[in-house]
Order: structure tokens, then sequence, then C-alpha cells
């Protein structure tokens, strides 16, 4: 009987054995962080795959993070139930290839962006940056330019953007001071300002209020192992998150990069530090901008070194950009249906990204092969591409389904990361901050227009002295008016931007009507207090 997991060979067993799949097919841990693909249409096993792989990693000691669109995957944390309405098929398909099912379940952690079917996931969109937030609300250039202005000052002001009121306020901050701020950045568009605020305003209204936050997840609560040495499998239950599809590609799309930017090189590791699969990949790169697509070449290429695993699940492999497609060492093509000249095309050019096996034709091997099955190729000693092999998929040792609802709430109720991340944390940062400057501006304001008081205790009061009298040989006169204080100045050159944001305000408010109108403009930074 063949090992799922030889540790001691470092090697992983995915399938094969018997008949027309003679061979079996092994990948080899060394060469996991070479990236991987798993595509196939509708209905072919991919999913199947999905999970039997994210236990062998497990079981190597990898942890694992991936996407769950459809809630089957959840069956992962549940032993297979050896009665169960797929015992037949399965031991069947183990029988052939030579292995024995020992079900068991694996350790696993659930996220939910909404907090609803797992722990909160938050980020800050200072974590995010401008360039994922961008393409998150798919501004235009121009209003991109705008939103990286608003984070460069926030940035130099002390004002942290830690949730989605402090970006609201920055921006409300920056549409104010646009004359200033484009004396020094270049020009700051009211108008662009404006789309920037309607666009959070449909991000908010889809969920991202909740994506933004602290506190931020942390990626090492996910490379975590159990007591028994298992890598911890976290899944992200997408379903209700792949009705956002721009949410959840941009949600990816920040976690790939935290795992570039902050895990250290490590070169060429035993096995990966962490595995990540990313079921509808296509949605990374639906309608992305050559910029975005370069950046996600970059990390895909760079970060095997930081000894990260990345798997990338579509149906069509044409749906990921050659320029990704080529960073794929490990592949796994579950069947293509050609019932189009297009769909044709498809299949010869999928057959051209494998090495040529002189036994069968591999067009026509990815159009025959059935569920379950696959034509795979896996990278060799010295990451050689292996020769395309026709591979039966060992069947899953966790229960291949969803499990039930108060399963998962029991698992969650269980799991450490509740007590972390399961209050909202609201700091002082820019909403708080730029709320207190428009009070002391105000404040500022309101005593400069009040009149002056007579500090004189012996004064005698204006309503004794009207007009000109005497008492008791003294000539008593109306007083002068108070000299009024000077409240305005011209901003020197020197002067910061805060500086400035102030004299703004206090000249704005000078009037009882000015402050009025300020109040309304700042109306959702001062509710707040």
């Amino acid at each position: 009987m063949a090992e799922i997991v030889d540790l001691d060979a470092g090697t992983v067993f995915v399938g094969g054995g018997g008949g027309d799949y003679a061979l079996p097919q092994n990948l080899l841990l060394k060469y996991a962080n070479r990236h991987g693909l798993i595509a196939g249409a509708t209905g072919t096993g991919k999913t199947v795959t999905l999970q039997t792989l994210a236990e062998s990693f497990s079981k190597a000691g990898v942890p694992v993070f991936m996407s769950d669109v459809k809630g089957d995957l959840a069956g992962i944390a549940k032993a297979g139930d050896p009665d169960g309405p797929l015992k037949e098929p399965f031991e069947k398909r183990a029988a052939q290839i030579g292995i024995s099912l020992d079900y068991q379940a694996f350790p696993v952690t659930f996220w939910d962006i909404w907090g609803e079917r797992g722990h909160p996931v938050r980020t800050t969109p200072a974590e995010m940056g401008p360039l994922l937030l961008s393409r998150l609300m798919n501004l235009t250039d121009v209003q991109e330019g705008v939103l990286n202005i608003a984070f460069r000052v926030a940035d130099e002001e002390g004002l942290a953007l830690l949730d989605m009121k402090d970006l609201q306020a920055m921006l409300v901050w920056v549409g104010q001071n646009a004359k200033d701020l484009s004396l020094k950045y270049g020009n700051v568009s009211t108008a662009s300002v404006g789309a920037i605020q309607r666009a959070l305003m449909v991000l908010e209204n889809e969920g991202g209020n909740l994506l933004f936050g602290e506190p931020a997840l942390e990626l090492s609560d996910m490379m975590r192992l159990d007591a028994s040495g298992k890598g911890m499998v976290n899944i992200l239950s997408a379903e209700k998150l792949m009705n956002s599809p721009r949410l959840y590609a941009t949600f990816l799309l920040w976690l790939m990069s935290e795992l570039f930017e902050q895990l250290p090189e490590v070169g060429d590791p035993d096995k990966p530090r962490i595995a990540f699969f990313f079921d509808e990949a296509h949605l990374l790169f639906a309608g992305a901008p050559p910029a975005l697509v370069d950046k996600i070449e970059q990390v895909a290429r760079l970060i095997r070194s930081k000894g990260v695993s990345i798997w990338f699940i579509s149906q069509n492999p044409a749906d990921l950009p050659e320029s990704v497609l080529g960073q794929l060492g490990n592949r796994v093509q579950h069947a293509l249906r050609a019932f189009t000249a297009k769909d044709q095309k498809a299949l010869r050019l999928a057959a051209q990204n494998y090495r040529s096996n002189p036994d069968f034709d591999i067009a026509e091997a990815i159009q025959a092969v059935g569920t379950g099955e696959a034509v795979t190729s896996l990278l060799e000693a010295k990451g050689v591409p292996g020769i395309a092999q026709r591979t039966l998929i060992r069947p899953p040792l966790a229960q291949n389904g969803p499990i039930t609802d108060a399963e998962r709430g029991a698992i969650i109720a269980n799991s450490p990361m509740g007590l972390k991340y399961g209050k909202t944390l609201d700091r002082e940062s820019a909403y708080e901050l730029l709320a207190k400057r428009a009070d002391a501006a105000a404040a500022q304001a309101a005593k400069a227009e009040a009149p002056a008081q007579d500090d004189d205790l012996f004064a005698i009061p204006r309503e004794h002295a009207r007009g000109r009298r005497y008492d008791a040989g003294i000539q008593i006169r109306d007083p002068a008016p108070a000299p009024r204080e000077k409240t305005t100045r011209r901003a020197s050159s020197s002067d910061s931007i805060a500086t400035a944001f102030g004299k703004s305000l206090a000249r704005q408010i000078g009037t009882k009507t000015g402050q009025a109108l300020v109040r309304g403009v700042l109306g959702s930074l001062l509710r707040g207090k």
C-alpha cells in the first residue's frame, strides 16, 4: 500500500496506479513552493482534488488556507464515514491505486468577513494600501491619484487609517483643503473626492465596512500547528462573499501581498511554510489593470523563496494570464469539454502546457478523463516538469461535503481565535483626531466672535452711565468700545498643513452662519463625538 504522506521521502501521494494509470504520482514537498494549478470543467472533481491536497499538506505539518465558495470544504474538519454514500466508489478507487483509507479529521479554523460562519477577518485601509483599494472600488487613474494623496497626507500628519470612517473623514479633509494640497501634491479635484466617497458607500453596502477595522488579522494566526503536529486548515467562508466578486478578489490579493511583505527569505525549504488555495482564481484577474496583473506575477514569482505554495483553481487554464500560468510548475488538469471552436482552441492550448507522453495524446486524454481522474504533471528532481500522466486522484480521508451548522458552531466556539478577534477594537485614529481638530477650531472661532469683557471690577455699569452726566463732581463718559482681537492672518509658507487646516476652519466659522455651514460639512466627524 502506498503512503499518502511519506515524510521520510518528502513526498505527498496524489494518485495513479492500475491499468492505464500505471505510475503513482507524488508531489515533492521540496518543490511544492513552485506553485500549482487545479483546472477542469464544473463537476469533474476539482473540489475533491483541492481537499485531498489540503489534507496531505496538513498531515505533513504545513498550514493551509483555502476559500470555500460552495460550503462543501468544511467536511475536512470531520473524519470520513466508512459507511457513507461514497463508500463504494471511494473504496474501489483506493483499491485500484493501492492505498488504504485511514479516515480522519483535520484541525480547522473557520473565518468569515461577515463574522457569521467563522471568526471575523479584518484588515485596515493602511495595510491594504491605495493600489488595492483603487482596484476594489474600480477607480480611474485620476481618482487613484487623489486616493494616494490622501494616504500620503495621513502618513505625514500621523492620522492612522484603521477603518472605513477614518478613510471617509480623511477624504472630507482632503476635499476641504484641496486648494492648499494642490500646491504641494498636484491637482486635487473635489469631484474626484466625491466619486471616491460614492465608491466607498457602494463598498460599505457590499460589506466592505466589516473588512476594515481592528484587530487586524495576523498571518501568524493562520500558520499554526495542532498538538499532533498537523498543519492548521484555515477555511474562509466565501458563499456570501462570492456575491461581491471584487471584494473577494481584492481580499485574496491582499493576503498574497501580506505574505510576500511579511515573511522572510528562506530559499527552498524541505516543505512549504504555508499553502494557499485560491478557488475561482479567474476573479483575481477579471478586469484587473496591467499594473495589478504585473504585481500578481511578481508576487507569484518571488514568493516561492519565502516558502509559500500557491495553488490556483479555475475551470480553464486560459482564465489565468500567461505570465502567471508560466509560474505554476505542478498541474492537475481535470476534464475540459470542447463543444465550440473556441473550446477546442482552449483545449489544444491547455495540452501544449504539458510535457508530452508518447503513450497517449494529451488533448484527447483531457477530454476523456472522468470524474476524479486527471492529467497530471508534477515537478521531479531538480525541478524538472514531469511527463504528463493519466491519474486517478486518491479519495479524501475526511468527510466529502459540508458539516452541520451545529458542528461548525462547536468548532468556532472552541477555537482560541474567538477571544482575539471576536470583538471590534476602535482606537483613536484619523476620524477622532480630525474631529478634535474641528472642535478646537470651532471653539477658537467662537471665542473670537464673543465681545471682549472689561476686567475692571470697579467699572460703572453701562446702563448707569448713558450719555453725559455729573455725579459727585466726577464726569462720567461712555467707555470706548474695546478693540476686537484679530482672528485671521495670512498663513506663511512654512505653516504645516495641519496648522493651515485649523486656520481655514477658523476663518470659515468666524460667524454663526459659517459655523453652522462647516458643522454640516463635517457632520460625519462631529456626530461621533
